[in-house]
């Protein structure tokens, strides 16, 4: 399984890119193919070591020699600790609605409109957390080993407030790629919470509003969960368990497991169908739920050890 990337050309947003270091010196690269998730590389006589996920998230500058620079604000501790609580917000949600579902004399009977109004809330903190982790991975500046120049460039970067990417196109960064699915799965969750309020009419129509988005957003939630681990790992499978950001991205991509699992059986056909698949559904939503809980809080951990740590 190949895992070394050979050195080509630069490109923005922590792609493939570029080739040997200015001043001289071997670059080391590895990243499942065809991404570049981590350089190390002398510049200066001084080591450096990139990672693509700090480089997006703005984490651990010192080690890419940006010691002394000026973040844009969508690479402060701050912002990636609020990314994690609107996730964390939307993770309990859900797993209150789960478990309303699995026991509702619990809640006194809660009625199904009730928990539907409560999975419909979820999916907004959802939708916003996933926007905001996107508009960060499509403004990560383009790798460049000379920190001098990175450093010109973050500041460059706090100063062009009108001028900020809303989506932007970095199709060689699997953080941009994973951020833009999961974005756009958070989405089709909105539809699929909120077709479930309006209830419509029709067993087809009804899979067609409630179920297919719900496999929609599933589907692309595991492909961004995968990309993340893979950003986060260096490789197809990694195992670190050292590592805060691997245990984020590898609970979170249990969660997508889970919540593809869910879809899956979430399906309704027109004709009777066994309770216990109703209640593998939701309980495999209910454990999804708990996984993205337990990353979000991870997250935020992660993000106030860096202010702890002066980002």
């Amino acid at each position: 399984m190949r895992t070394d990337v050979a050195p080509d050309r630069p490109v923005q947003g922590g792609g493939t890119g570029p080739g040997a270091p200015a001043g001289g010196g071997h670059e080391h690269r590895k990243g499942p193919w065809p991404f570049v998730t981590l350089r190390r590389y002398r510049h200066g006589g001084r080591p450096f070591v990139w990672r693509a996920r700090e480089h997006r998230k703005g984490t651990k500058p010192a080690a890419r020699g940006l010691d002394a620079a000026a973040l844009p604000f969508w690479q402060r501790p701050f912002y990636n600790w609020l990314t994690g609580l609107l996730f964390a917000v939307g993770a309990f949600l859900f797993l209150a609605g789960s478990t309303m579902t699995l026991a509702p004399e619990t809640f006194g009977g809660a009625s199904t409109m009730a928990i539907n109004v409560v999975f419909f809330l979820g999916s907004i903190p959802f939708t916003t957390a996933g926007y905001l982790q996107h508009f960060q991975a499509a403004n990560a500046p383009a790798f460049h080993p000379d920190p001098a120049v990175a450093s010109t460039a973050a500041a460059a970067a706090t100063r062009r407030r009108g001028r900020v990417a809303l989506i932007g196109w970095h199709p060689h960064s699997p953080g941009w790629i994973s951020t833009f699915t999961q974005f756009v799965g958070t989405v089709a969750f909105n539809f699929n919470t909120g077709d479930a309020l309006l209830a419509p009419e029709g067993w087809l129509v009804r899979e067609l509003a409630i179920w297919g988005p719900d496999l929609v957003g599933s589907g692309l939630f595991l492909v961004s969960g995968y990309l993340a681990y893979i950003e986060a790992g260096h490789a197809y499978w990694s195992i670190r368990p050292r590592d805060l950001d691997w245990w984020i991205v590898t609970i979170n991509l249990l969660g997508c497991a889970a919540f593809m699992a869910s879809a899956v059986l979430a399906f309704i056909p027109s004709g009777p169908e066994p309770l216990w698949i109703t209640a593998t559904s939701t309980a495999t939503l209910w454990l999804g739920a708990l996984c993205f809980l337990v990353g979000a809080l991870l997250l935020m951990r992660e993000s106030r050890l860096a202010m702890r740590w002066g980002r």
